[in-house]
């Protein structure tokens, strides 16, 4: 959050929920726009969501701790490897502006359960396929499921908790899912070597069946809903959307437009974009493997340093959640700080001197340990698109916003995936610590892209988000 902009920024700013006027013109319910209560329902609902999140990050990661594995089991290289990653997140990233329109549209507790229902079935798929083109459609289900859970738990929390507490409350759900990579790095990893590949997987997709019947039977998305309402009962009490009447002409494609017109939709979006991407490619396929072939590291102890990287994103979080809360005008430096300070560790690592020869320990420690900032950093670009969007967008400005960091993941994941193969003479998978020096130094590539839009459109956005809070 910036140095430079108002404390109304942020979450407060986005006090939209008593606005008297939609973005549409359209005068609001009064009863709908009233402050969310929090308390002990509040806390229910987002548990139940954050869930559904937890069990998605799970899912996602799992073939970060069994890439080896799964090079072995599919025959197939680096690229190839590569594409099981580039092809889910794709998918997410695509799917993030339609779901966040079915969030507005649906709700969260119909989106959650479909996307339950597709994760499931994808991991399912993936635990049972032996060659490569049924894995990959797999993972494509698998990242059609996972990206209806963020968003979803995003929009319960925004309708449960006041709007003040919304930047901590989506680091609080950040950081919660960050439970679902401990599962991966600590459970999944050793149950894999021990089990197997199809019990490993289907054992962890059969979870899916339980978290649906609880979002089925006692998720209440709303402080209004009805407990155990059918989920797919044409709702007689007043919602949000039935309410606020839509002008003559509007579309789904106007309520993207409208969203992405706002300045702060747009830096939010490139703030996810710069952040995200380092520790969740190096998460989500790269990091295992740099740090047993590149670093001399056994499975455990790799394992333990991608742990590192989560319970330090665990630390970052609460700090940052309590800076955005609080100090709306630190956004923007916290994101200079985490952003620069990665590239500069990232340079220390690829640098050391000694071309083939291992990092210190104490170097790599220091990577992982700021690379853990890199999740929590990029859930600050949904405080630039939140006081700007009035409550009916949310959801479509916050899938912009979303999908940033995800297109930077597929964008890091090919180019180190295809220099790996470039460097590595005679294809296969023994890949030196050279190789991968190279690799990673495609990490510069999106990094450099991200910061030149982020300076590029800060003022515009501060100076909208500045105006806004004057008419307020």
């Amino acid at each position: 959050m910036s140095a430079a902009e108002p404390a109304a920024a942020s979450g407060t700013a986005a006090t939209t929920a008593t606005a008297a006027t939609t973005a549409d013109g359209a005068d609001a319910a009064i009863g709908l726009r009233r402050e969310p209560p929090g308390g002990r329902g509040a806390w229910t609902a987002w548990g139940i969501g954050v869930t559904v999140y937890v069990l998605a990050v799970v899912h996602r990661t799992s073939l970060g701790v069994a890439g080896l594995d799964a090079a072995a089991r599919f025959g197939i290289n680096a690229s190839a490897l590569s594409t099981f990653s580039i092809l889910q997140i794709l998918i997410y990233a695509g799917m993030q502006i339609p779901v966040g329109l079915l969030v507005d549209r649906f709700g969260p507790r119909r989106i959650l359960s479909a996307g339950l229902v597709l994760l499931t079935a994808g991991q399912l798929g993936f635990a049972l396929a032996t060659s490569f083109t049924p894995a990959l459609l797999a993972r494509g289900v698998l990242g059609c499921g996972d990206a209806m859970t963020f968003v979803s738990v995003l929009r319960i929390g925004a309708r449960w908790f006041p709007a003040f507490r919304n930047p901590f409350i989506a680091q609080l759900t950040g950081l919660v899912g960050t439970v679902g990579n401990l599962v991966s790095t600590l459970v999944l990893s050793q149950v894999l070597h021990s089990a197997g590949w199809t019990p490993t997987f289907a054992t962890t997709a059969l979870f899916g069946v339980v978290v649906l019947a609880v979002v089925v039977l006692a998720l209440r998305e709303t402080p209004d809903s009805a407990p155990r309402e059918p989920l797919f009962a044409r709702r007689a009490r007043a919602t949000e959307a039935a309410v606020t009447p839509r002008p003559a002409g509007f579309s789904l494609l106007e309520q993207i437009r409208v969203s992405w017109r706002e300045p702060g939709t747009r830096l939010g979006m490139w703030v996810h974009f710069t952040t995200a991407f380092p520790a969740s490619s190096f998460l989500l396929l790269w990091g295992m493997p740099f740090l047993m072939d590149g670093q001399g590291m056994s499975r455990a102890e790799a394992g333990g340093m991608l742990s590192l990287v989560i319970l330090s994103g665990m630390g970052f979080a609460v700090l940052f959640g309590q800076l955005m809360s609080r100090r709306p005008g630190l956004r923007t430096p916290t994101v200079f700080a985490v952003v620069l300070g990665t590239g500069a560790v990232w340079a220390a690592v690829l640098l050391w001197p000694g071309g083939g020869a291992h990092v210190p320990l104490w170097l790599l420690l220091v990577l992982v340990v700021v690379m853990g900032s890199n999740g929590p950093a990029s859930l600050i670009g949904l405080d630039y698109a939140r006081p700007v969007n009035p409550p009916e967008r949310v959801g479509t400005a916050s899938g912009i916003v979303n999908m940033g960091g995800f297109i930077a993941a597929v964008i890091a994941l090919f180019l180190i995936g295809f220099v790996l193969d470039l460097a590595t003479p005679h294809g296969g998978a023994d890949y030196t610590p050279a190789a991968f020096r190279q690799a990673f130094a495609m990490l510069y590539i999106p990094m450099a892209l991200g910061l030149f839009q982020i300076l590029r459109l800060r003022g515009r956005a501060l100076a909208r988000e500045r105006e806004l809070a004057r008419g307020r």
